[in-house]
C-alpha cells in the first residue's frame, strides 16, 4: 500500500490482431477487442499513472533490450521452440529462422506469434499437415495483464508458473527480462516457471511481512506450499495465507474478489467476504506450521496486527454486485493509500468507495477488459514507498 514508484505494463498491440473467432476461447479472451481503441485506453492507463508520478516500464521495450545479449536470445529461441507439437524437422527450421532476426523483430514474433503462412521457408510433415491458420508460435494477448507472470516481493521478483498453456510463455519472457536486462542486474527471483503453478492475481501482499494467496485451478496448493516456503526462508513474509477459491470464470483468482485501497481496507465481492476462508502458514524450526482455516478477513487482520480489515462491498445490491464483479469493480490498483485507478464502468462501486473516503481515478476499459482483466491485474508493481501504518 505505500505510494507506487515504479509499474510494468504492456501496451497491447499486434497479439490482439491475431485473435478471431476461431482461437479467441483457447487464447483465453471472452471477446475480439478494438485494438486501436485498446491501445487508446491503455495510452490513457498509463497517462493516468505517470501524472501521479510513477515511472512506467513497457513488456516490449524492455524484451528488445534483453534481447540484444546474446545469452538472451539463446533463451528466448530454446523457450519458444521447446513445444512438442513441432517435431524435430519444424523445431530446426524455426530456430534458425528465429536466431536470424534482429532483436526488434524477435521480440516481435515472441509477442504476436508466428503464423502457419508466415514461415514459407518451413518443410516436413508437421509443417504440411498444419492448418494454414494455426500459429507455429502462439501469441500471447495475455501478456496484457502483467500482474500474472510476476510479483515483486520486497526486493524480490516472483516470476511465476502460469497453469494454462497458452499462457506459459508470458512467463518465460518475463523472466528473460529480470535475468538479462541491465535494468534488473542483482535482482535474485524467489520463485520461477519451473516450479508448481503460481498465478500473480492470486499473490496479494497485505502489508510488510504478510502474504495473502489464492489457490485454485490457477494456482495449486502445491504452488502455495512452494512459495510459501520460498519466501518465509527468504525472510520476506512471516505470514502467508492461503486462500482457497471457488474456481469460476468470474473469480479465477483472489485479485478478482478482493482488493486493497488502504492499508486496512479492501473492497471486496460481497458474496465471498464472510466466507472466504484462509490457513495461515508460517515457519517452524525449518518446516511449515500450517494452522486450522479461520474467516478470511479475521485471519488477515490478526496477521497484519489488525483489530479488523475494514470491507467496501462491489455494487450496491447482489444483482449491481455480480454484475459490477464481472466487470472487475474490485480489481483495482492502489497507487497509494485511499487512491486507486478504477474503471468507469463500476459505478456503483466507485460511489461506496468514494463514500468510504477512497479517491477513485476512473479510466475507461471498454476494450482493455475484453480479456477479462482490470487496472490491478494490467499492472506489475515493480517499486513502492514503505506503507505508512495503519
Amino acid at each position: 500500500m505505500g505510494r507506487l514508484r515504479t509499474v510494468l505494463l504492456h501496451r497491447p498491440g499486434a497479439e490482439l490482431k491475431r485473435l478471431t473467432p476461431r482461437n479467441s476461447d483457447k487464447l483465453l479472451f471472452d471477446a475480439i477487442p478494438w485494438v486501436g481503441r485498446a491501445q487508446e485506453e491503455h495510452d490513457a492507463f498509463a497517462q493516468t499513472l505517470r501524472d501521479r508520478g510513477v515511472e512506467v516500464l513497457y513488456v516490449t521495450e524492455l524484451l528488445q533490450d534483453a534481447l540484444e545479449y546474446e545469452d538472451a536470445r539463446t533463451a528466448a529461441v530454446a523457450s519458444v521452440v521447446d513445444d512438442p507439437r513441432l517435431g524435430d524437422q519444424l523445431r530446426s527450421v524455426v530456430a534458425d529462422y528465429l536466431r536470424d532476426l534482429d532483436p526488434e523483430v524477435l521480440a516481435h514474433v515472441l509477442i504476436a506469434g508466428l503464423a502457419h503462412e508466415e514461415l514459407k521457408i518451413a518443410h516436413g510433415l508437421v509443417y504440411r499437415l498444419m492448418d494454414r491458420l494455426d500459429f507455429i508460435i502462439d501469441p500471447l494477448p495475455g501478456l496484457l495483464f502483467t500482474r500474472d507472470s510476476s510479483a515483486w516481493i520486497g526486493d524480490r521478483v516472483a516470476v511465476t508458473s502460469l497453469a494454462m498453456r497458452a499462457r506459459r510463455t508470458e512467463s518465460l519472457m518475463i523472466g528473460l527480462i529480470y535475468a538479462h536486462h541491465p535494468r534488473f542486474a542483482g535482482v535474485e527471483p524467489v520463485y520461477d516457471p519451473a516450479l508448481e503453478h503460481v498465478e500473480g492475481g492470486d499473490v496479494m501482499l497485505l502489508s510488510p511481512g504478510v502474504l495473502a494467496v489464492g489457490t485454485g485451478e490457477r494456482t495449486t496448493p502445491a504452488g502455495v506450499e512452494r512459495l510459501a516456503r520460498q519466501v518465509l526462508r527468504a525472510g520476506l513474509a512471516h505470514t502467508v495465507l492461503a486462500v482457497p477459491i471457488a474456481q469460476e470464470r468470474a473469480t479465477m483468482h483472489l485479485d478478482t474478489v478482493c482488493t486493497m485501497v488502504d492499508v486496512d481496507t479492501v473492497v471486496m465481492y460481497p458474496p465471498v467476504a464472510h466466507s472466504l476462508t484462509a490457513y495461515a502458514v508460517t515457519g517452524d524450526d525449518g518446516d511449515l506450521r500450517v494452522d486450522e482455516p479461520r474467516p478470511f478477513l479475521e485471519a488477515a487482520a490478526a496477521a497484519m496486527g489488525l483489530d479488523r480489515l475494514k470491507v467496501i462491498d462491489t455494487g450496491l445490491d447482489p444483482v449491481t454486485a455480480e454484475r459490477e464483479q464481472w466487470d472487475d469493480g474490485n480489481n483495482t490498483l492502489a497507487i497509494s493509500p485511499r487512491l486507486a485507478v478504477a474503471y468507469e464502468r463500476n459505478i456503483e462501486t466507485n460511489a461506496q468507495l468514494e463514500a468510504a473516503g477512497i479517491e477513485v481515478i476512473r479510466i475507461t476499459g471498454s476494450e482493455l477488459g475484453t480479456g477479462r482483466g482490470g487496472p490491478r491485474c494490467m499492472s506489475c508493481p515493480i517499486l513502492r514507498d514503505p506503507p505508512p501504518s495503519a
